[in-house]
């Protein structure tokens, strides 16, 4: 805790940081997908994160995304005084939950639903089971699958890093754009240092996908970092989200599935599979 400076100034979200900040994030109830140390450390880049700690004794987290400034205040708000210095010195706050959202209007911020960056919960065994009508076209996605292909499913331990690695850089090839590689591709090579959990499955014995994520609010949720596949295989997506939902432990109650960032063909992919509820995220501003 004492590598970590005193705000204004700054340190690197390095992993030397996770026994610090691993337990108070997992304990956190609200289950905000961004908040987990395996996330802002793999995404350390993509968003400039740097590390803080406001007088309070709260850490902070500081980003920048492409010219814009931000902070994140995971575990708490501060004295209204530090709170009106950070909006003067980085203009927004993301990933605002319920809880803060009330405070901060009460004491005359702004705030907007960032509803892009809501995570998308589902209940763990509505995932696992497919009940009803509503998931007939998955469960037939999935009887094709199974009926078509040799398949095993195993547990992504270390001896099948490489196996992911070859699943990650065909998913690479075959969408066309870098999305989220360099952080799943760190992912998978630390995910031991990460603790990340995860299973790998294989067609005719070849790789064809995998899914890699953590825990989440205080032990009562999943969330799914990561999930890719090999296109060829019709049906490999429903697969794999339906069969590691079933393998899940009883004491998580939803899986987290996180954001859509927009994306309409995702947004719509994520409501095929009828959520729960939403983890709701605000932004605020001055």
């Amino acid at each position: 805790m004492n590598d970590i400076p005193q705000y204004p100034a700054t340190c690197p979200l390095t992993l030397d940081l996770r026994p610090v900040l691993h337990e108070l994030l997992r304990l956190l109830p609200d289950g905000v997908s961004e908040f987990t140390f395996a996330n802002l450390y793999l995404f350390r880049e993509r968003h400039n994160y740097r590390l803080s700690r406001l007088p309070e004794g709260l850490f902070i987290i500081l980003g920048n995304d492409d010219g814009r400034p931000f902070f994140l205040l995971p575990f708490g708000l501060p004295e209204p005084v530090t709170l009106a210095q950070l909006f003067h010195d980085h203009q927004r706050m993301k990933c605002v939950t319920d809880s803060q959202k009330a405070i901060l209007e009460q004491l005359g911020y702004t705030l907007i639903e960032d509803r892009d960056n809501f995570d998308y919960l589902y209940l763990r065994t509505d995932l696992a089971e497919l009940p009803g009508r509503k998931f007939h076209k998955k469960r037939n996605l999935i009887k094709g699958f199974i009926n078509n292909h040799d398949y095993t499913a195993k547990p992504l331990l270390d001896e099948h890093i490489p196996a992911a690695l070859e699943i990650l850089e065909r998913w690479r090839d075959e969408n066309g754009a870098p999305g989220d590689y360099t952080a799943a591709r760190e992912a998978l090579e630390k995910s031991w240092e990460l603790q990340l959990c995860g299973g790998i499955y294989f067609v005719d014995d070849r790789p064809a996908g995998y899914t890699l994520g953590e825990e989440l609010a205080n032990s009562t949720s999943f969330v799914i970092h990561f999930e890719k596949a090999v296109i060829e295989y019709k049906g490999i997506y429903q697969f794999i989200n339906q069969t590691f939902a079933s393998i899940l432990p009883d004491f998580y109650q939803t899986i987290n599935r996180e954001q859509d960032l927009g994306d309409p063909g995702l947004r719509q992919a994520k409501h095929s599979y009828k959520p729960s509820s939403y983890v709701v995220k605000y932004q605020a501003t001055l």
